[in-house]
């Protein structure tokens, strides 16, 4: 028994190093994240009291400058300025649940900047004690024609929503009433997508660690005002949601939706974990990928520490190196199913072609990459192991031939080869986005020559190459089986 608990305490441990680097890393501790916003070149969010992050890479990421805000605040950036709304009070903070929405401008969210000042707040929406809302819990929409709105609100009534002025953040209509659209949760965000508005709600209970049960739901409407209907067709203002993500092994309490959108077809959803097992249980922030699946979206993975084969969408081949093929010396072929050969009759298990079978065969030197039907070999067998640096939202990859230190690189002229050790040279490092159909981008951090971010592509079906990425091209995408 001790022997077999030995053992079960170091893949526990190796589990959580694994898990570990799969999350944000620094110091990513937050609760309630604004929808994460760049500004000259970094990434920057805040949570409730003002708590904020700042990364430089949206993988590592260090606790910033506070600002002056109550409780979960939502940014937007608005032409060259930036817009925050957040609540004063609310949510039952200080025993009650009368509160104010409010807004603010910058001009940048660089605190050291001359130009870093506040505006005063502006108040848009509030709750009395006695009524059916909570004005808590501000998310910011920009329509595709440029109207403005702030939803707002926790299970303490309804969610509601009003519509604001883009040029100076002040309510629109102060004697408009607030529009009701969901009900049975809280912290919502609505976001547009291919003639659709999306509203998220965060249902659950919150703020109790471990035993959190935030989860994200959503419904949709062509409308920005809704009514926001399900996937099974009930109104968010009845109750209905359908599920986009709730707890993954190791982080529960899934709430603040945020979607932030690198280029079309690679998205991220910015959130919280009410509960990250693998940082004591904290609260911390979390970038994902969104996937679009029949209209509707869901929370997709990043690609965890293991062996995989990397397939081409284009065909289904893999990649592969271009090495000598080496045929194994086992199998009952034709010949034994037709009464001629020697081969034995027994079915006894035909072993894989194993590393040391071929590697002899291999150069020293750098190897040719390309693609070619999959047969499970070990030139086709690839290593992934994540990096301490980082795009937003994954990590930076080392990918090695699965038993040596050969490593996938970018190399001159858009090529892509094998070297024969992994340095940590920007050309060896890879990050991987899912992209919003399910599949994968696989980029270097950096290519020989070129000025321009380029990708892993698939130059007809049987070369490997580098080339601008393409949402609409196969060529682009990319699939991964582990092992």
């Amino acid at each position: 028994m001790k022997s077999i608990f030995k053992i079960g305490l170091m893949a526990l441990a190796s589990v959580m190093v694994t898990e570990t680097a799969m999350a944000q890393i620094g110091v990513p501790y937050i609760h309630d994240p604004a929808t994460i916003t760049k500004c000259d070149g970094k990434y920057y969010t805040w949570g409730t009291g003002g708590s904020a992050l700042v990364s430089n890479d949206g993988w590592v990421w260090t606790s910033g400058a506070r600002i002056s805000v109550g409780a979960a605040p939502d940014m937007m950036q608005i032409g060259d300025r930036y817009l925050c709304a957040y609540s004063t009070t609310g949510g039952g903070l200080g025993g009650g649940h009368a509160g104010k929405i409010v807004t603010m401008w910058n001009n940048t969210l660089d605190p050291t900047s001359p130009d870093y000042k506040w505006s005063e707040p502006i108040t848009v929406a509030y709750s009395e004690n006695d009524e059916d809302c909570d004005a808590i819990d501000a998310g910011l929409l920009m329509t595709p024609d440029g109207r403005l709105f702030v939803s707002f609100g926790t299970y303490f009534g309804f969610i509601r929503m009003c519509e604001l002025n883009p040029e100076t953040g002040e309510r629109l209509d102060s004697l408009a009433p607030d529009i009701n659209i969901a009900v049975d949760c809280e912290a919502s965000d609505i976001i547009y997508n291919d003639g659709w508005y999306y509203l998220f709600g965060t249902h659950g209970t919150c703020c109790d660690g471990v035993n959190s049960t935030y989860n994200l739901v959503c419904g949709r409407s062509q409308s920005p005002t809704g009514p926001f209907i399900d996937k099974v067709g009930r109104d968010m203002v009845e109750g209905g949601g359908r599920m986009f993500l709730g707890a993954r092994d190791g982080y529960t309490g899934a709430g603040h939706f945020g979607r932030y959108i690198i280029e079309p077809g690679v998205e991220k959803v910015s959130l919280h974990w009410e509960a990250d097992y693998y940082q004591g249980g904290r609260s911390t922030l979390a970038i994902l990928p969104i996937v679009w699946k029949n209209g509707w979206p869901e929370a997709g993975f990043n690609i965890k520490d293991g062996v995989y084969s990397i397939e081409s969408e284009r065909r289904g081949y893999a990649l592969e190196l271009a090495t000598e093929y080496v045929r194994l010396n086992a199998g009952r072929g034709m010949g034994g199913m037709f009464g001629g050969g020697a081969q034995s009759a027994d079915n006894t298990v035909v072993p894989f072609q194993k590393l040391e079978d071929v590697i002899g065969n291999w150069p020293a030197g750098n190897i040719d990459v390309r693609i070619c039907d999959y047969q499970f070999r070990p030139n086709q067998k690839w290593e992934l192991v994540a990096l301490e640096e980082g795009t937003l939202g994954t990590p930076y990859y080392k990918i090695v031939i699965s038993g040596t230190n050969r490593a996938l690189t970018a190399g001159p002229n858009k090529t892509v080869i094998s070297t024969p050790e992994f340095t940590g040279a920007p050309e060896q490092m890879w990050s991987i986005d899912q992209l919003t159909d399910g599949t994968y981008r696989i980029m270097p951090k950096a290519a020989p020559g070129c000025s321009e971010p380029v990708c892993l592509i698939s130059a007809g079906d049987s070369n490997a190459s580098l080339g601008k990425f393409n949402m609409e091209s196969d060529d682009c995408k990319w699939r991964f089986n582990q092992y």
